[in-house]
């Protein structure tokens, strides 16, 4: 059978053990324990990698700690404007939606897109209407509020600030969450979801939804998802940019993942990290930032869980 793992993160950015209190520091630690062992739970079970990603994700989503799904940040309008997208690297096959509201678990509508349409992007209005034909149920606005996004709004609502998540400073949060797993066929999927920025305008798109650059899976490569600043990781196409170095030069998919992410990406200013794996099954998990919510598990190993740059 083949190595199995899976890898998870859960936003990344000036991230300090003096910017996290005891208990948030447990809380964090513990919702990225059971997120990152649901989804091995399924993949020992003999499911598809695609079934581990979205399930990791949607453990997330429902977590109010994480800036997707039901802890997703308010926009300008005082709404909340979801991303995410689902890649599988058997068939390269991917679903996304962008700018959705109301939807409790973005990603499983990801997948719906992948498995139920022609497309692989939705957005707005008729990414919602295709959820409803789909069957999918929608939370109402109290579902989405949380009393200290709500105060992060307050802070900026009246200026053209905008704010990313988990920092302590106003303009380097980056809130997302996102899956990679490879199954025991030895198949890899990635999944990515996001609440974007808090006050963001004019229905803002991170890289979260776009495939290659804050998520892509390919069997022959990697699967990959990021968090970070959007804005940089779709003009660094980074996703895709960790598979092609692998590809095209020959790269390990450490080698790959430092290049783009410790190198490429700091040249320009860009902040955040990444989760990737191949289909052997090994894990990378970098980040040019303070720190960055991540955990995995391979094998029968132990889970191992991590927020600061030591650990």
């Amino acid at each position: 059978m083949n190595n199995l793992a899976i890898a998870i993160h859960g936003g990344a950015g000036t991230i300090t053990k003096a910017s996290l209190t005891s208990d948030q520091d447990k809380a964090y630690k513990a919702a990225l324990k059971e997120a990152v062992e649901l989804g091995y739970k399924l993949l020992q079970e003999g499911k598809c990698a695609l079934d581990a990603v979205e399930q990791a994700v949607v453990s997330l989503e429902d977590n109010p700690l994480f800036n997707a799904g039901r802890g997703s940040v308010f926009s300008k309008e005082g709404r909340h404007e979801m991303d995410a997208a689902i890649m599988c690297g058997q068939t390269l096959e991917a679903g996304a939606v962008a700018g959705v509201q109301g939807i409790r678990n973005p990603v499983r509508l990801s997948r719906a897109v992948l498995q139920h349409s022609d497309h692989v992007m939705l957005s707005g209005y008729g990414a919602e209407e295709f959820a409803r034909n789909n069957g999918f149920a929608f939370a109402p606005e109290s579902y989405f509020f949380s009393s200290h996004r709500y105060k992060q709004w307050s802070e900026v609502r009246d200026s053209d600030v905008f704010m990313l998540d988990h920092t302590e400073q106003v303009d380097e949060k980056y809130g997302t969450v996102g899956a990679v797993a490879v199954d025991s066929k030895g198949n890899v999927a990635s999944a990515t979801s996001t609440g974007g920025m808090t006050n963001k305008r004019y229905n803002r798109i991170g890289d979260t939804p776009i495939i290659g650059s804050g998520t892509y899976a390919n069997n022959n490569t990697c699967a990959v998802s990021c968090t970070g600043h959007g804005e940089f990781f779709m003009r660094a196409v980074v996703a895709y940019d960790v598979s092609c170095l692998i590809e095209y030069k020959g790269y390990s998919l450490q080698q790959a993942c430092d290049a783009v992410v410790m190198d490429k990406l700091v040249k320009f200013g860009g902040e955040g990290g990444l989760i990737a794996l191949n289909a052997a099954g090994e894990v990378a998990l970098p980040f040019n930032s303070e720190g960055m919510y991540r955990a995995s598990k391979r094998n029968q190993e132990e889970t191992f869980v991590g927020i600061y740059r030591e650990g």
